[in-house]
């Protein structure tokens, strides 16, 4: 396949200028804090779209359409489910989280508000939620090295071993130099990419089939149960898919967009931006998959690299459909998804590595500059890992993003939300809960009971052991049940 000089121009200067945000970032970063969380100083639509962006990795242009493509429209309860969850995560957690933070010892990481929340002098607490993040994390940021590697691979004709190095050479870049600040204001430039390639592709899809009717007559033509919402589900397929949404309460990367607003003031209107964003985004990766059965069944000799790997489907439309130039800035917008994401992705894990594991164990007393730099060093660790669990070609992205995100949702998602809302919560009822949530991952992935997605029972005997542990064991002492009456108190002030 010969490289598209457009469509390679397109890249390099979509890539240059987010490296570019990231030198202005790191003028802009003075210590670690500003490096890890952007000094608490986010508005809203930076909070919103960055959370949004964060949050929709390469699956949102190539997992979810292919996975459409290759069922139906049945595959859509996931979409259904992302939406209820982020929606309930905003008006929960967002603003609460955010002032929480703050009251306990202005945590910077989530191993570090639970450490204050629940006055954990021994650290384990610290170090099972680190560990936690990184497990997961590293499996999660590879997820964005396959999808970035897909993208270059089907693009210019490289080898997947040369698009795997070159896919994730920009984030690591960016994310190193600038921190949070570059990885918020180029989430910022790549959500709105992301809208206008997903809303733009399927519109076109559809104007080259003759409308939609004459589209959703092909498709029925083809297969009528591609129609069908409840195509192959029981029960328990649809609660699985529906299951997706309880992942938001516990993604470490969606909840250090909340910690980082100016003021919880901002979050209500950052929330109206989100969940719009987030709607639009969901509606088009859906129809993209949708309508893209039509588009191959109509013209089956150019349905060979969709025919060996669905997840290309954006991929072969934005190819098609469009002149090079266009076709490389839509590109770019699966670029945008998988940089936004592994950018934060990177980032997390290397506060949990410097602010959770070194600075308290191993270098209490280093300095703001020592921080910065110890933490631009794990970003590169981290990512090389990443790369290395990236390797096998036959790694498919939403299956890695599944796993990594029912991991975060089981171990936190409850150990969040309910320090959030219940005060009686005990450091043990955190601890012996996330544990349990972790291990139920693990093990219920392996062995697939009952088709159920593990996330599920994860999170519900992570709820239950908090409140059994929580309610067997001594009460909080009266300084965290006044920090806790405090943020509440300011959290309901708006």
């Amino acid at each position: 396949m010969t490289i598209s000089t457009p469509m390679l121009v397109t890249f390099l200067v979509y890539i240059f200028g987010m490296v570019l945000i990231g030198l202005f970032a790191y003028r802009a970063t003075n210590n670690f804090g500003d490096y890890i969380l952007g000094g608490r100083r986010m508005g809203s639509v930076v909070t919103a779209l960055s959370a949004g962006a964060s949050d929709m990795s390469g699956w949102l242009l190539m997992g979810l359409p292919g996975a459409i493509f290759i069922s139906g429209i049945s595959e859509s309860w996931i979409a259904i489910g992302l939406t209820l969850g982020a929606y309930l995560n905003w008006k929960w957690v967002a603003g609460r989280l955010r002032v929480h933070t703050e009251v306990n010892h202005n945590a910077l990481t989530l191993p570090d508000y639970f450490t204050h929340r629940f006055e954990d002098n021994s650290k384990l607490l610290r170090v099972i939620s680190a560990l936690v993040i990184l497990i997961f994390f590293t499996i999660y940021c590879a997820s964005g090295v396959v999808a970035g590697a897909r993208l270059f691979e089907s693009t210019f004709g490289l080898s997947y071993g040369t698009a795997l190095w070159a896919g994730a050479a920009a984030t690591i870049a960016y994310t190193f130099i600038g921190g949070f600040l570059a990885v918020s204001w180029t989430d910022t430039v790549q959500a709105s990419l992301m809208i206008f390639a997903l809303i733009l592709t399927p519109v076109m899809a559809i104007l080259s089939l003759g409308g939609i009717d004459t589209s959703l007559m092909v498709i029925e033509a083809k297969n009528p149960a591609n129609l069908d919402m409840f195509k192959g589900l029981n029960v328990i397929a649809i609660i699985s898919l529906m299951g997706w949404g309880l992942g938001y309460f516990g993604q470490p990367h969606i909840l250090a967009r909340f910690m980082a607003a100016d003021s919880h003031h901002t979050i209500h209107s950052a929330r109206r931006i989100s969940m719009t964003w987030m709607i639009l985004c969901l509606a088009g990766a859906v129809t993209v998959g949708f309508f893209g059965i039509a588009y191959f069944h109509n013209n089956p000799d150019q349905a060979g690299n969709v025919a060996q790997n669905s997840e290309r489907v954006f991929i072969e439309l934005s190819m098609l459909l469009f002149n090079p130039w266009i076709a490389g800035v839509l590109l770019s917008a699966i670029l945008a998804a998988v940089m936004s994401t592994l950018s934060c992705q990177l980032l997390v894990c290397s506060s949990a590595i410097t602010e959770d594991l070194y600075k308290p164990f191993l270098r209490k007393n280093a300095s703001q500059k020592e921080l910065v730099w110890v933490g631009r060093a794990m970003v590169l660790l981290v990512a090389i890992i990443a790369i290395g669990l990236s390797l096998n070609p036959e790694n498919r992205v939403l299956g890695l993003v599944s796993y990594a995100w029912a991991g975060f949702g089981a171990a936190f998602g409850p150990v969040i939300l309910i320090s959030l809302l219940w005060p009686r919560m005990t450091r043990n009822g955190a601890l012996f809960g996330m544990i349990v949530g972790a291990a139920t991952v693990l093990i219920w992935k392996q062995y697939a009971w009952l088709g159920l997605y593990e996330i599920i029972p994860g999170f519900i005997f992570n709820s239950l052991t908090i409140f059994i542990v929580s309610l067997l064991g001594k009460a909080p002492s009266k300084a965290i049940t006044d920090r806790f009456n405090q943020a509440e108190a300011e959290y309901k002030s708006v």
